[in-house]
């Protein structure tokens, strides 16, 4: 796996690359409307905190409304539009969840979307430019496919700067006209439906939007690329993704500290000053924790057991639950707020972290939320383990226990 090819390293920031960007100006619509469309959602969800799909998108009857409150909404042929249906909508929600000003809200009959209040505040603080750099940083080194359900490609990260880069290098110069065919092949690849809404949000492109034609998508009659998003493109890999400083954070923690992009764009963008801080991770728990093991409709244990357990613990206390065997690897995998996988692999895996130096109370997961335990990766038994509640009562029993039982696991698991 490479950071990048060589030919996105030779870039040249030229003299006027340089002009462009000290000229710009930043607002809510300038140099693309991004500002304005992401305030816009924002607000949207702020108001009105939505449940999730199953995938954890948004609810298929909020696009069209939300479509609407954008700057530039778009046309679509389709009777039942799908998320990636609106790429700035798409796009806008990657962004949304990755800079941590969303949460999601698992103590609902289905997970809700909600605004953190205090970020909320500190957010509506920041001047536009502010913002819009925020934002840069937010989709370039957070904006990872998977939180709108995209396929990962590991061959080159940061993902949607390399793609960012090989898609202007193969867009001529006067831009290219695009048949409907053409543009479900090429774009949904590179850049990716997302990745074309916010390189038109950010101005880095410009869009000639074509009439909507019935059952189809967003019709794209011409595309090309703009004086300022090639100089933002030429600025970031002349300085940033030119060297490798950051590398070894970016692949252990997956998620860089706000204002990794800064000491790159502020000579250039001198009123990029304030941050928008990521929100921590939830600090350690104390406390009985109650988690419902769940194996199958009808099959599942309510387990407790204390925050200074390890989740080598947790899992043995499950199989003793269901009297299976130890006698195989296993893992916990459960969705950090910004929307990112996380693994605990079992400790003779060879990538960590490791259930043996993982405490019950380190992991972060909401009263209701969810994550899966996977035992035998041959037979593949999925468990859902629920947190659904904590108990803080200094008298309360600390020894792992199973609470409740109800149903009979498959004949063929039990001893």
């Amino acid at each position: 796996m490479g950071i990048m090819t060589d030919q996105y390293k030779r870039i040249p920031f030229t003299s006027r690359h340089k002009r462009l960007m000290k000229q710009q100006l930043f607002t809510a619509t300038t140099p693309g409307p991004i500002v304005y469309d992401f305030n816009a959602l924002l607000d949207y969800v702020h108001a009105h905190p939505l449940p999730v799909t199953g995938t954890q998108q948004l609810p298929l009857r909020t696009l069209p409304e939300i479509n609407a409150r954008l700057h530039r909404p778009i046309q679509i042929g389709l009777q039942r539009p799908q998320q990636k249906s609106y790429p700035a909508i798409h796009g806008l929600y990657l962004v949304l969840r990755a800079s941590g000003l969303t949460n999601l809200d698992h103590t609902h009959a289905s997970p809700h979307l909600c605004v953190d209040e205090t970020l909320y505040a500190t957010w509506k603080a920041l001047n536009p430019t502010e913002q819009y750099c925020a934002l840069l940083e937010t989709w370039l080194l957070r904006g990872y496919p998977e939180i709108v359900g995209e396929r990962e490609r590991l061959y080159a990260l940061p993902e949607n700067y390399s793609k960012w880069a090989y898609f202007f290098q193969c867009l001529p110069r006067e831009g290219h006209a695009y048949t409907t065919t053409e543009a479900m092949l090429e774009l949904s690849s590179t850049p990716g439906w997302h990745n074309l809404g916010l390189l038109d949000l950010f101005g880095c492109i410009e869009i000639q939007p074509g009439a909507p034609v019935a059952g189809q998508g967003w019709q794209i009659p011409h595309l090309n690329r703009t004086a300022f998003g090639e100089a933002l493109l030429a600025l970031l890999a002349a300085t940033f993704f030119a060297t490798g400083d950051w590398w070894a954070d970016f692949q252990e923690t997956r998620l860089l500290p706000a204002g990794t992009l800064q000491p790159a764009l502020r000579p250039y963008i001198p009123e990029w000053e304030r941050l928008l801080p990521l929100s921590g991770e939830t600090a350690f728990r104390d406390g009985v924790h109650i988690f419902k093991v769940v194996l199958e409709k009808g099959v599942w244990r309510r387990l407790a057991l204390p925050a200074t357990s390890t989740l080598d613990e947790l899992a043995q206390l499950i199989l003793h639950a269901y009297t299976f065997d130890s006698d195989h690897l296993y893992r916990f995998s459960y969705q950090n707020r910004y929307g990112l996988l996380h693994h605990i692999n079992h400790t003779l895996l060879d990538e960590g972290p490791w259930t043996r130096d993982v405490r019950v109370g380190e992991v972060p997961l909401t009263i209701g939320q969810t994550m899966t335990f996977l035992f035998d990766f041959g037979d593949q038994w999925e468990f859902e383990v629920t947190l659904e509640a904590v108990d803080t009562d200094p008298t309360a029993t600390q020894a792992p226990r199973v609470l409740e039982r109800r149903g009979r696991a498959p004949v063929k698991c039990r001893p």
